[in-house]
């Protein structure tokens, strides 16, 4: 289960990588290979894109089900 406080590079072990990509990116987040998309909690990301953390944590959830 992905959680909002999993670093992005450790949720992304936990499923499909290109399925969560495409998620990540269609809220916005398009430099997933960028060092600081690695080191950020989903919530650090989600915060800085102005994105709802729980939206985002529900889609990735929902693509690794």
């Amino acid at each position: 289960m992905i959680t909002k406080e999993m670093l992005i590079g450790e949720a992304l072990q936990h499923g499909n990588v290109e399925k969560m990509a495409e998620v990540l990116q269609s809220f916005g987040m398009h430099c997933l290979g960028c060092a600081l998309a690695r080191g950020e909690t989903i919530e650090q990301a989600a915060a800085v894109h102005g994105v709802d953390v729980d939206e985002m944590v529900a889609a990735l959830n929902a693509c690794i089900e």
